[in-house]
C-alpha cells in the first residue's frame, strides 16, 4: 500500500551521548531516518541531547530540540507540536526505553501519538529474557536451558537445576551491562549480585553457557504486507563468549553451509512475525553448534542497531532509510532501491566481495581494567575493511585501527613471548588477532591454537597462510620479486611498509615506486549490493589490485576530506560532524566532493553523502594513491582529528596541497618549542616548560621550571600519557613509562598552574579577519582534560578583563599562525593573568556544541574559507543563545568498575551533552558549580 498520508509529522527520538555500548551508528541511522521522511514532505522534529552529532543539525530536521532524553521532555513537545506519530527504533536502547516509559505513562494516548517502526508489546517480549525465552519454546525455536530470577534465591536454585558453566544475562540493559560468564560454583554469588543490581527490573536470567559456539547475526527488513528480507548474514570471527560489539565480524558469513544458512533464515523470519505486528528493521543473533550445526536463538532487537549500521556500509543498502519508509505505510516493492535506481528495495543484496569489522578499545584510557574480552561489551568504536577475500580485508581493517599496526602483524611490534602468546589466546583481549599470528609465526601447531580460541579452523588457516607467504618473500630483494607474487602479496592485504619490514634496507617509498614499475597499482571497485547483475549508480568504491578499474576520475575540480577513523576516547563524533560539514561544503562550492574514511558507523561513510566516497583505511598507501588517482585541488585535514592531521606532513614532502592553514603553521601549534618561542615573540604569557628525552634532562627541566609539573608526550591526542607530578620520584616514573610507551618521542614538561581556572576560546580566521567562535569557561579547574570538563557558553564568572585579553591573545594568535579556517586555544587563567596552555589551529570538539548553542554553522564557514571562496566579510553572523548552555561530559566507568575514577589531565569520556540553562540560579547549574568548588578545595 502507499504511505500513510495521515502522518504529517513524526518525532524521532536519539539515542543522546555516546557512551560504550550505544554510540556513533545510531546519529547515521537517525540522520538517514529523519532525511527520508523528510523526502515524504513530513515534517521531522528530533530530541537528542548529544550537540556532537548530524542528527542534531537543522540541514537534518526540521524541529531540534537539544533536551534530556526524559519523558518531561517528550511531553513539552507534545504540547509544544502537533504530532501525529514518534519513531523509537533509530535511538538504541535509550530510546526504545523512553518510549516504553512513556507508553507506560500514558503520553502517547494522551496526545493522539502513535508509535511506528515497531509496539510496546514487541520492545517488552524482547527486552524481558522470561518471556523472549517462552516465545522462542512456544514457536519451536531451540534457545539454551535456562531460568528467570527475581531474587538472589531464586538465582542460586537455578544454578542448581542447569548447571555450570553459566551465564547471567540481566533484563533491560545496554552494551550486556552487568552479565558475564560463570565457570565453578565459588564466582556465582558475587556475578548474580551483579546482575540483579545492574537490571532495573531486578530480573536475571540464568542459562547454559554454550562456550566455543559459532555466532551469527541476520538484518531483517519486514514490511506492512509481512514480506520479510534478509539484508545481511554476519559471521563473527569470535565464538560465543565475547560481545558481539567486541567481536571481529566477517560479511558475509564465510563458514556456514548453506542448510543451515537456510535454517536460520527462515527462524529469523518467524521469530520477527512472532514479537509484533509492525514494519522496520529487525536484528536477530543466533549461536549454532560448530560439530552438529544445531541452532539456538540469543536474542531479537526490533530495531536498527550496531550491527545495521556496519550492514548498511558492507552492502550499500540503505537499512535505516528503508526502516523509515516501511514505518509511515510503504511496501519494499514501492520503494525504490537507491544503489541501482531502477529496481525496487524488495531484493536481497549480493556480495561478490568480503567485509571485517574489528572493535576499537580504549584499556589504555581505564588504568586498571580488567581488559578481557566477555559479554559486557568495552569497545568505544569500530573499522571496517572491504577486500575481495577475507584476509584482504582483515588486513584492510588492521591498517584502519589507529594503533600504529602496518596490517597483521610483519610490521616490527611482533609478540615473541610465547607464554604471553597462550595466555592471550585463551584470554581474550583487544590484541588476539595480532597474537594469532604472532602464535604462527613462532611455529605453534594449528590444533593446538584452534583449542585455545575456539575459533573456525577455516579463519586460522587464512592466518596461517601469510606466515607461509612472509618466508617467501624473504627468500627476495625488492627488485627479484616476481610480478606474480609481488602481486599476490597485495592482494593479501599486505600494506607496502609490511613488505620493506621484511625485505630490510628498503623504505615503505621503495616499495611503491618499485610495484608502480611493475603496473602493480589499485583499483577500485564499486559496492553495488547486486554483484553487477544490475548497473550500480552509486559512487561507493573500496580498492583492491585485480585489472578493472570502476572507478571513473570526473573532469571536476576536486577535494578530498579526511575522516577520523575509529570512534575513540579523544576523537569521537564531533569530527566526523565537522567532515560531513566540510562535505557539503564543498559541494556547495562547485566542488566534487571526496570521502576517505573507514568507520562503519558514521554519517561521513553514508553512500549520497560526499559526491564519491572511497571506505578506506586514512592510511598513507592508501591514502596517496587515491590523491594519484583523482587529483584533487587539494586535501582537508583540519576537520578529520588527529587521524588526519597525522597525514599533513606526508602531504607536505609529496608536495599535496593542504587546503586552510598549512602544514608549517600546524606544526608549530604541535611543536611545543616552536610554539613557545611565538608565543614569547608575541608576549603572550604562558607556563614555564622544558623539553626532555631522558628521565635525566626531565629532572633538570623540572628542577628549572617548578613543581607541580605536567607530564606528557608530544604530539598526541585527547591528553594521552598525561601526568601531573609534584616530585623527582613521580617524575622519574612517569618519563620512563612515556618513554617506553612510544618510543623516539620526547617529553614536554610544563610548570602546572595549581588552582588556576581553564578557559577555551573557538574562532575562524580567514588570513586577514578573525571572528571568535565562542568563549567557554569550565566548571572543573586546570587540571582536568578540557574533554572531561563541563563547559559554560558564555562564560559566566570571568572578569571583563580576563576576556579581553583572552580575544586579544586569540586574535593575535591566528593571525601568527596564519589560520585559514579553525582556531581552538586553551586558557588557564590564575590571578586575573590569562595563560595560553596549548592552540589547536582545526576543527576541536567544542565547535558543534558552539555551533548547536548559538544556531550558526560554523563548520560551514570555515570549510568555504578554507576552500578560498569566502571571507568572513561575506558571512552575516545572528546568534540566538538566550541565557547559557553547558557542555556535560559523558562517562562509561560503569564498563570498568575496578578503574579510578578520578578525572586528571588524560581524557575519559567518552560523549557528551548539552543542557540550556536561563540563569545562573538554576539547580542544575548549581550544582555542578558546588562541583567545582569541592575540586578548588582540594
Amino acid at each position: 500500500m502507499p504511505r500513510d498520508t495521515s502522518i504529517k509529522s513524526v518525532l524521532i527520538i536519539g539515542s543522546g551521548p555516546i557512551i560504550i555500548g550505544q554510540a556513533v551508528e545510531f546519529d547515521y541511522s537517525g540522520s538517514q531516518a529523519a532525511l527520508s521522511l523528510k523526502d515524504e514532505g513530513i515534517e521531522v522534529s528530533i530530541i537528542n541531547s548529544n550537540p556532537a552529532t548530524i542528527m542534531t543539525d537543522n540541514v537534518i530536521g526540521d524541529n531540534v530540540y537539544l533536551w534530556p532524553l526524559t519523558c518531561d521532555s517528550i511531553e513539552k513537545i507534545l504540547q509544544e507540536r502537533h504530532i501525529d506519530a514518534v519513531l523509537p527504533t533509530m535511538g538504541g536502547q535509550t530510546a526504545l526505553n523512553l518510549c516504553k516509559e512513556a507508553e507506560e505513562r500514558g503520553i502517547w494516548q494522551k496526545y493522539g501519538v502513535r508509535i511506528i517502526g515497531v509496539d510496546v508489546a514487541a520492545i517488552e517480549k524482547t527486552e524481558n529474557r522470561e518471556e523472549f525465552r517462552q516465545l522462542m519454546v512456544d514457536i519451536g525455536i531451540g534457545v539454551a536451558p535456562s531460568k528467570i530470577a527475581n531474587s538472589f534465591l531464586e538465582g542460586k536454585e537455578a544454578a542448581q537445576e542447569i548447571g555450570f558453566p553459566l551465564v547471567i544475562r540481566p533484563s533491560y540493559t545496554l552494551g550486556g551491562t552487568g552479565g558475564g560468564f560463570v565457570h565453578k560454583k565459588e564466582e556465582f554469588d558475587a556475578a548474580l549480585s551483579r546482575g540483579l543490581q545492574a537490571s532495573p527490573t531486578h530480573e536475571v536470567l540464568v542459562e547454559k553457557a554454550v562456550l566455543g559456539w559459532k555466532e551469527y547475526e541476520l538484518e531483517l527488513l519486514r514490511d506492512n504486507k509481512d514480506n520479510v528480507i534478509i539484508i545481511c548474514s554476519i559471521e563473527n570471527f569470535d565464538p560465543m563468549g565475547i560481545h558481539t560489539g567486541d567481536s571481529i565480524t566477517v560479511a558475509p558469513a564465510m563458514t556456514l553451509s548453506d542448510r543451515c544458512y537456510q535454517d536460520m533464515r527462515n527462524q529469523a523470519i518467524k521469530m520477527m512475525r512472532a514479537i509484533g505486528n509492525f514494519a522496520g528493521g529487525c536484528n536477530v543473533q543466533f549461536s549454532v553448534d560448530p560439530v552438529t550445526e544445531a541452532i539456538i536463538a540469543i536474542e531479537i532487537n526490533p530495531r536498527v542497531s550496531r550491527s545495521s549500521a556496519l550492514a548498511s556500509k558492507a552492502t550499500g543498502y540503505p537499512i535505516a532509510k528503508i526502516a523509515a519508509k516501511l514505518a509511515i505505510g510503504y511496501n519494499l516493492d514501492e520503494i525504490e532501491n537507491q544503489i541501482t535506481k531502477t529496481t525496487s528495495a524488495y531484493f536481497e543484496p549480493t556480495l561478490d566481495y568480503v567485509i571485517v569489522k574489528i572493535p576499537r578499545w580504549n584499556f589504555d584510557k581505564f588504568k586498571g581494567a580488567n581488559p578481557e574480552l566477555g559479554l559486557q561489551m568495552k569497545a568505544v568504536g569500530e573499522v571496517m575493511g572491504i577486500g575481495r577475500t577475507f584476509i584482504e580485508a582483515l588486513q584492510k581493517a588492521c591498517q584502519s585501527l589507529e594503533i600504529g599496526r602496518a596490517g597483521l602483524g610483519a610490521d616490527g611490534r611482533q609478540n615473541r613471548n610465547l607464554e604471553e602468546i597462550m595466555y592471550g589466546l585463551e584470554h581474550p583481549s583487544w590484541n588476539r588477532i595480532f597474537l594469532l599470528k604472532d602464535a604462527f609465526s613462532l611455529g605453534v601447531p594449528l590444533e593446538s591454537i584452534r583449542k585455545a580460541t575456539k575459533i573456525d579452523k577455516w579463519f586460522l588457516v587464512q592466518i596461517q597462510e601469510l606466515v607461509q607467504l612472509e618466508q617467501e618473500l624473504k627468500r627476495y630483494t625488492l627488485n627479484n620479486i616476481p610480478k606474480d607474487f609481488f602481486c599476490t602479496l597485495k592482494q593479501k592485504g599486505f600494506s607496502d611498509v609490511q613488505i620493506s619490514w621484511l625485505l630490510g634496507n628498503v623504505t615503505e617509498d621503495d616499495v611503491y615506486e618499485r610495484r608502480k614499475e611493475l603496473g602493480i597499482r589499485r583499483v577500485y571497485k564499486m559496492v553495488d549490493t547486486c554483484a553487477a547483475e544490475f548497473p550500480a549508480q552509486t559512487p561507493y568504491y573500496y580498492s583492491t589490485f585485480e585489472d578493472e578499474n570502476e572507478s571513473v576520475v570526473s573532469d571536476r575540480k576536486k577535494i578530498i576530506v579526511l575522516g577520523s577513523g575509529p570512534n575513540r576516547i579523544g576523537q569521537g563524533i564531533e569530527f566526523d560532524y565537522s567532515c560531513v560539514h566540510g562535505l557539503l561544503a564543498a559541494k556547495e562550492c562547485g566542488f566534487e566532493s571526496i570521502m576517505i574514511n573507514c568507520n562503519p558507523e558514521t554519517v561521513s561513510t553514508d553512500f549520497n553523502m560526499a559526491d564519491k566516497l572511497y571506505f578506506e583505511p586514512v592510511f598513507w598507501e592508501h591514502v596517496r594513491e587515491i590523491i594519484d588517482l583523482e587529483k584533487p585541488e587539494g586535501v582537508i585535514v583540519q576537520l578529520g582529528g588527529q587521524t588526519a592531521l597525522k597525514m599533513a606532513e606526508k602531504l607536505h614532502e609529496k608536495g599535496i596541497k593542504i587546503i586552510g592553514t598549512s602544514f608549517d603553521n600546524m606544526d608549530i601549534a604541535e611543536d611545543r618549542g616552536r610554539f613557545s618561542d611565538l608565543l614569547r615573540d608575541l608576549d603572550i604569557p604562558y607556563p614555564r616548560y622544558g623539553v626532555a628525552e631522558t628521565a635525566e634532562e626531565a629532572l633538570e627541566v623540572a628542577h628549572h621550571v617548578g613543581y607541580p609539573v605536567l607530564v606528557r608526550p608530544s604530539y598526541v591526542l585527547g591528553g594521552q600519557g598525561m601526568s601531573i607530578v609534584i616530585n623527582d620520584a613521580d617524575l622519574e616514573n612517569a618519563v620512563v613509562k612515556l618513554l617506553g610507551d612510544l618510543p623516539g618521542n620526547r617529553v614536554l614538561i610544563d610548570h602546572f598552574l595549581d588552582r588556576a581556572e581553564e578557559a577555551e576560546s573557538d574562532s575562524i580566521c580567514d588570513g586577514e579577519d578573525v571572528h571568535i567562535v565562542g568563549l567557554m569557561e569550565h566548571i572543573e579547574p586546570a587540571g582536568i582534560h578540557s574533554g572531561d570538563s563541563s563547559a559554560v557558553l558564555p562564560p559566566f564568572n570571568l572578569s571583563e578583563n580576563v576576556i579581553r585579553q583572552m580575544e586579544e591573545y586569540t586574535i593575535k594568535l591566528a593571525k601568527a599562525l596564519n589560520v585559514i579556517g579553525l582556531l581552538n586555544i586553551q586558557f588557564a587563567i590564575k590571578d586575573e593573568k590569562v595563560y595560553v596552555i596549548e592552540a589547536n589551529p582545526r576543527a576541536s570538539r567544542t565547535v558543534p556544541f558552539i555551533a548547536k548553542a548559538y544556531d550558526v554553522p560554523y563548520i560551514n564557514i570555515a570549510a568555504k574559507i578554507m576552500l578560498g571562496v569566502n571571507k568572513l566579510k561575506d558571512f552575516t553572523i545572528v546568534r540566538k543563545l538566550e541565557g547559557y548552555a553547558i557542555k556535560e561530559p559523558v562517562f562509561s566507568f560503569d564498563k570498568f568498575p575496578e578503574v579510578n575514577k578520578q578525572l586528571g589531565p588524560e581524557m575519559k569520556s567518552t560523549g557528551e551533552a548539552i543542557r540550556f540553562i536561563k540563569d545562573l540560579h538554576d539547580p542544575y547549574f548549581v550544582k555542578l558549580y558546588k562541583e567545582k568548588s569541592m575540586y578548588l578545595s582540594k
